[in-house]
C-alpha cells in the first residue's frame, strides 16, 4: 500500500497520526503515560526524536513550501545518528573563529559522511567551508 504525501493538514502528526509516531525502542506515543513513567517503563530513549518524524515533518515543510525548513529537519534526521560528542564538535567548529582552517570542516565532513552515513550534514559543512574561506573566518576572533 502506498501512502499519500504529507501535508499541512496532517500536522501536528502527534495528533493527526498518534499511531505513527513510534520511538526508537518501537514504543508508541499512546503507551507514554505516567503510569509507564512511574512503573519505570519510559526511558529517555523513549523520549528522543527518531529520523522518522524527523523526515515526516520534512515532508510537511515541502508541501507548503518550507524548502529551507524541510532541508534542515531532513539533516536533523541524520544528525540522530550522531553521538552527542560529534554533534558537539561540530557545533563548536562551526562557531566562528573556532576551526583554524578549511581543513578542519572539510574533515569533519568527511567523517560524518563515512563513520555515520551523514551525506547532507557532510555537504552543509563542506558548504560552510567554502563560506568561511570565503569571508576571512578562520582566524581567530578572540
Amino acid at each position: 500500500m502506498v501512502k499519500k504525501p504529507l501535508t499541512a493538514n496532517d500536522y501536528p502528526i502527534a495528533e493527526t497520526q498518534p499511531d505513527e509516531v513510534i520511538g526508537t525502542r518501537g514504543k508508541p506515543l499512546s503507551s507514554l503515560t505516567m503510569e509507564s513513567v512511574i512503573n519505570g517503563d519510559v526511558s529517555m530513549e523513549d523520549l528522543r526524536i527518531t529520523p522518522q518524524a524527523l523526515e515526516k515533518q520534512a515532508e510537511i515543510a515541502t508541501s507548503i513550501g518550507r524548502s529551507a525548513l524541510a532541508s534542515n529537519l531532513k539533516r536533523a534526521s541524520e544528525m540522530t545518528r550522531l553521538p552527542q560528542s560529534e554533534v558537539m564538535a561540530i557545533y563548536e567548529l562551526l562557531r566562528p573563529g573556532r576551526a583554524t582552517s578549511v581543513r578542519d570542516l572539510l574533515d569533519a565532513a568527511n567523517r560524518v559522511r563515512n563513520d555515520y552515513d551523514a551525506q547532507l550534514l557532510g555537504d552543509f559543512l563542506d558548504e560552510a567551508a567554502s563560506f568561511y574561506n570565503q569571508r576571512g573566518l578562520f582566524r581567530r576572533r578572540y
